[in-house]
């Protein structure tokens, strides 16, 4: 996480401000987090979208659930995901973003499954890659529970 703010911060340095886009509801604690740790002017939004509802699988329909506050035209964006598991999600995000016509539009993601990206998605900072496996806690959620776990376990096979 330092290590992410620390790159951040460089890449940012001398812009007037960063405008983070948390994509909920699984990005609230990572986001927190780096937003503290980052040396540069900044302001928090959120974005909500939903691809899984009460299932384990992403269908590929992404829905829109809660749009910014913010215009985000000549600002410089950077998207926050906890996850990035098929794509899905991150390319319908920046399919609505681009056309608002910020002055930058970058993503950060705590994790990504390499094995289940289905859509060519850039992620610009990352925290880690990890296996296809359902990961909960830190934020993340199974069926949304187990978000408030201080650290992030793995769910093993029906869902306990």
């Amino acid at each position: 996480m330092t290590e992410l703010a620390r790159r951040i911060s460089a890449d940012y340095a001398g812009v007037d401000e960063l405008l983070l886009v948390g994509v909920l509801r699984g990005c609230y604690i990572f986001l927190a987090d780096l937003s503290r740790r980052l040396t540069i002017p900044r302001r928090i939004d959120f974005i909500s979208l939903a691809s899984y509802g009460q299932t384990a699988t992403s269908t590929g329909a992404v829905r829109l659930i809660m749009d910014l506050r913010t215009d985000i035209a000549g600002k410089h964006v950077l998207i926050v995901e906890d996850i990035v598991d098929t794509g899905f999600t991150l390319d319908y995000l920046m399919s609505i973003l681009v056309p608002r016509r910020p002055a930058s539009l970058k993503t950060c993601a705590l994790l990504r499954k390499p094995d289940r990206l289905r859509k060519d998605v850039k992620i610009d900072y990352l925290g880690f890659d990890i296996p296809d496996v359902w990961v909960v806690g830190y934020g993340l959620d199974y069926r949304d529970m187990y978000r408030a776990l201080p650290c992030i376990a793995v769910v093993k096979a029906g869902g306990g």
